[in-house]
């Protein structure tokens, strides 16, 4: 242990302003008083760390926040820091609501209620049940939190005073502010509470930031479909994205409806600059609005292959060039066709068509745009004609340099849609993050509301909790329902399509805590039959929870119109026979009798913000390395994977040494040959996987998933060998999208990558493709 030689002769200044010698003991008490049922922690040793950074004055929130970092600093030598770091955080917020004469969670409504922050309806609900929604908080809560989680709570989620910006809720507050600005009792507001206070399931964060508050935006994605090519629809396209963003919104939006450029201006008799001008100034808009005062606002276009401005559009996020070409804020991703997927594959010609002259193309797909496609060029109406295999290598080249231009598949996404029954009913594109699919037109923009299982928090034993699962889902479901009736709407277009359709987007976080949990290899046969079934139980109870809430409250109102009312659920779609077969014949009469409340029901989107407050690792991903930086307001911590921090202490190997190996190798395990083969396996990163697992696993799940799912793909070093027969395997197991491409920074990487600069050639492109078991990435 740690010992104090010498009293310190230092004072801290009191919240009076008065003097005090620095006590010691009262800094030990606090510190042990926060680390109750923390084995591995030292209080001395952060008490007497604390008191050697403090200065003569310092104040007593100084040492507070000071207590609080030294803690945080120790989390790469011993993880348990981390919830001793998040006890001491949760004093601090404690000392600073109850500052401003708040001691329970009814005062706190109150308080926020008068300061203009709190809406009217829930002030009602707490004020009128006050008593049994104060006792419905839980003080030890707290100790779910890991820092950085509780870190981010404070630093983002908690609403503040308007003048004195101290904060005036305590996270559990928060959460309970959260279920009650969704709930129509206090009954329904506290399970809610419960369950998103054990850290088990927690809505995105427009739901957190904004529910019993007086703005009332919850929802997380919105769709625009392409602008009609004039004037004054592109915008209004420009209003609308503005409104949506600045109520923290992220934004996805087409653009081929919009002439090329050349193309011919009849009512001036002038030619077209085509598309580019036009997202120049959107993305200047993009970057102009800030997202509630939180983050700047955030877009990605979508643009179908056989547009002429296609290979300008892949060029907006290149470093190099003339900088009135590019646009360095939005994200872009290809909208592609099967046709397209086919002939790379023949290597033949691919033709490319003015929107102006051909504008049936954009609301086709399948055979009939299959169809129209050969019919126009029969006709010869393209504008030009490039090869199938060189506008995708053009492709590749963007998202190795970039990481973005995501690739995602049209007719898939619309073939397997519950929306797109009637002939008129089209998906256009996708949302920010590729995990939205839904049908968009000029006078519906399509919304999504979205949350997370945090799988994690379901393992029970040597496998997983399946009655806790189907309990957090139809809680979920049930209130990322009452999100469309209480949202509010920016725009008249999103205000028509949500309540029109009902779409929900549940989604999952913390698959790769079950593998480590359970000692599943993230590519073993085990993981991917875990991560469907569970995929499975999921989608199936969404949908006998809508079909309840249909029974209740009616099918949502474009009903008729759906894949469902023709009694096709999404394994039908995919050709698959689930696996309880009971239950799925049940719910099959359930819906035939009811409908659903909602037309979509599943969506994985990536969780970044929400996995840390839960303390998982993000959505159905990989780890992306066993150390890993967190940065803070109060700067930047190491933390290394507590799942290998836990074997390697079993084994005896949790050494100083050790640690510096692993920040050494960059936190793989690889190097360390003293474990065995079997742990060294469970323990690679995303960039030791082979990625065709990942697509594997994307693709096993497809089934139950009648969204999408935002899938990164992680190579270090692409190559255009990796890459093209990569994504081809992708689009041949039927993904509906991809998202980003990760690559490491070139300095980091001993073997060759590609050459910035180049072009793909046609016989590396041909290579790959015809030979895709030489594809590494892939095996």
């Amino acid at each position: 242990m740690t010992t104090v030689d010498t009293v310190t002769t230092m004072r801290v200044r009191k919240r009076d302003g008065a003097l005090e010698p620095v006590d010691v003991d009262k800094i030990v008490r606090a510190v042990r008083r926060c680390a109750e049922g923390l084995s591995e922690i030292d209080p001395l040793r952060v008490a007497t760390k604390t008191i050697s950074g403090l200065y003569d004055g310092a104040t007593t929130a100084e040492l507070d926040r000071l207590s609080i970092q030294t803690a945080a600093e120790l989390v790469a030598e011993e993880p348990e820091y981390s919830r001793l770091a998040a006890g001491l955080l949760s004093a601090y917020i404690d000392k600073e609501v109850r500052g401003q004469g708040v001691h329970s969670f009814s005062q706190s409504i109150a308080l926020g209620h008068a300061e203009g922050l709190i809406g009217d309806a829930t002030a009602r609900l707490v004020a009128a049940n006050a008593r049994k929604l104060d006792d419905a908080v839980d003080p030890t809560a707290y100790r779910r939190f890991e820092y950085f989680g509780l870190r981010t709570v404070y630093d983002r989620y908690l609403l503040r005073h308007p003048v004195r910006r101290d904060v005036v809720e305590l996270p559990q507050y928060w959460l309970l502010r959260v279920a009650c600005g969704l709930s129509h009792t206090a009954a329904e507001a506290i399970d809610f509470y419960r369950l998103m206070s054990s850290l088990a399931y927690l809505p995105s964060s427009p739901t957190l930031f904004n529910s019993g508050t007086v703005h009332t935006q919850m929802s997380s994605c919105y769709l625009l479909d392409s602008p009609r090519d004039e004037l004054e629809s592109i915008y209004e396209r420009y209003a609308q994205i503005a409104r949506l963003s600045k109520f923290a919104g992220g934004i996805g939006v087409q653009w081929s409806r919009v002439r090329s450029r050349g193309a011919l201006i009849r009512g001036t008799n002038g030619h077209s600059n085509g598309i580019v001008p036009w997202l120049r100034t959107l993305d200047a808009s993009v970057a102009a609005v800030n997202q509630g005062g939180r983050r700047k606002g955030a877009a990605c276009v979508y643009l179908e292959t056989w547009h002429p401005d296609i290979e300008e559009f892949l060029e907006l996020r290149d470093n190099t060039g003339e900088d009135a070409r590019r646009t360095h804020n939005l994200n872009l991703a290809n909208w592609i066709p099967d046709e397209f997927m086919r002939r790379v594959e023949a290597d033949t010609d691919w033709s490319l068509f003015d929107p102006d002259e051909l504008p049936e193309l954009v609301d086709l797909w399948g055979e009939a745009f299959d169809r129209a496609y050969r019919a126009a060029e029969d006709a010869g109406r393209a504008v030009r004609t490039v090869k199938a295999r060189e506008l995708y290598g053009k492709m590749i080249r963007t998202l190795a340099q970039t990481g973005n231009g995501w690739m995602t598949f049209k007719d898939t996404a619309n073939r397997t849609c519950n929306q797109t029954a009637e002939p008129g009913n089209v998906v256009h594109l996708s949302n920010l993050c590729t995990e939205i699919l839904q049908v968009t037109s000029d006078d519906e923009t399509a919304v999504c509301n979205l949350g997370s299982v945090n799988l994690g928090a379901h393992v029970l034993g040597d496998g997983m909790d399946w009655e806790r699962l189907r309990s957090t889902v139809r809680t979920a479901v049930v209130f990322l329902d009452r999100v469309i009736d209480i949202n509010y709407y920016p725009t008249e277009q999103a205000g028509r399509g949500n309540p029109r359709w009902r779409p929900v987007g549940l989604g999952v976080m913390g698959l790769q805590d079950v593998f480590f949990k359970l000692r599943l290899a993230f590519d073993s046969e085990a993981a991917r039959e875990l991560s469907t079934r569970i995929a499975e139980e999921i989608y199936l109870t969404a949908l006998e929870t809508s079909a309840g809430l249909a029974a209740a409250a009616g099918a949502h109102p474009a009903y008729p119109q759906t894949r469902s009312a023709r009694g096709q659920l999404q394994p039908d779609l995919w050709g698959v026979t689930p696996t309880q077969t009971e239950r799925w014949a049940a719910v099959r009469e359930r819906v035939a009798e009811h409908g659903l409340r909602n037309s979509l029901l599943v969506a994985i989107a990536p969780t970044a913000t929400i996995a840390s407050i839960a303390g998982c690792f993000e959505c159905i991903e990989p780890q992306v390395s066993n150390t890993f930086k967190r940065e803070t307001l109060s700067g930047e911590f190491l933390q290394i994977n507590s799942y290998l921090v836990r074997e390697l202490k079993s084994r005896g190997m949790w050494t100083e040494q050790v640690r510096a190996r692993l920040k050494r190798d960059e936190g793989s395990v690889q190097g360390l040959t003293e474990l065995p083969a079997e742990v060294r396996e469970l323990f690679r990163t995303a960039w030791e996987l082979p990625q065709k697992a990942l697509i594997d696993l994307a693709a096993a799940r497809g089934p139950y998933i009648d969204q999408s799912q935002s899938l990164n793909l992680f190579v270090a070093a692409p190559t255009i060998g990796k890459l093209s027969s990569m994504y081809r395997y992708a689009w041949q197991t039927g993904l509906k999208t991809t998202y980003y491409l990760r690559s490491r920074p070139a300095t980091r990487i001993q073997q060759a990558t590609v050459p910035t600069a180049a072009v793909p050639s046609a016989e590396a492109i041909a290579c790959s493709l015809e030979n895709p078991e030489s594809c590494e990435a892939c095996q």
